[in-house]
């Protein structure tokens, strides 16, 4: 596939949370590709969703058991521009405690470093909120300070480091009405 990355300059709308939509597909397929090109990792999967993206983004809708927990995965789109995705996951198992937490996000690397990160995750955070949620667990990497970044600007606290991973609670303020 050679479909072309859009700049960021080029949105002509707001991103924002949505569930896995078919309107992204050749922007998911070229955004993805980049990160397992940049980072090494296997690209089999691409092949699959690309030939069935209508069943690859299906599979992906809605709340879901995933690693044990219910869990809704979320992408953060504008138009027909995947920018990333994130996931909520409603209760911690003992393993989610020490390493993985609520949330999860990721940025392609076409549209980092422009605030979408730091953005998608207060989106998020509201999400979370709605599901019932006061506070909730994120860790990354420990060598990862734009994901640093990105909790402490949305009030992450630090609480330690466990299994390679720093810890951040983020205490979730009553939704306004």
């Amino acid at each position: 596939m050679t479909t072309q990355l859009t700049r960021p300059s080029q949105l002509t709308e707001p991103p924002r949370l949505v569930w896995p939509t078919a309107a992204v597909r050749d922007s998911y397929l070229a955004g993805e590709r980049a990160d397992c090109v940049a980072e090494g990792r296997p690209m089999e999967w691409l092949g699959a969703a690309a030939d069935d993206f209508d069943a690859f983004v299906a599979q992906r809708r809605g709340e879901q058991i995933r690693w044990g927990v219910p869990s809704t995965l979320f992408w953060y789109v504008s138009g027909e521009h995947y920018i990333g995705s994130l996931v909520v996951r409603q209760r911690l198992t003992p393993e989610l405690a020490e390493a993985g937490g609520h949330v999860g996000y990721h940025v392609v690397r076409p549209w980092r470093r422009r605030g979408h990160a730091t953005r998608m995750l207060a989106a998020g955070l509201a999400e979370c909120r709605s599901l019932g949620l006061d506070r909730v667990l994120l860790t990354c990497d420990v060598d990862n300070e734009p994901s640093r970044r990105v909790i402490r600007a949305n009030g992450g606290v630090p609480d330690g480091r466990m299994h390679g991973e720093d810890r951040f609670w983020i205490t979730l303020e009553a939704a306004r009405s």
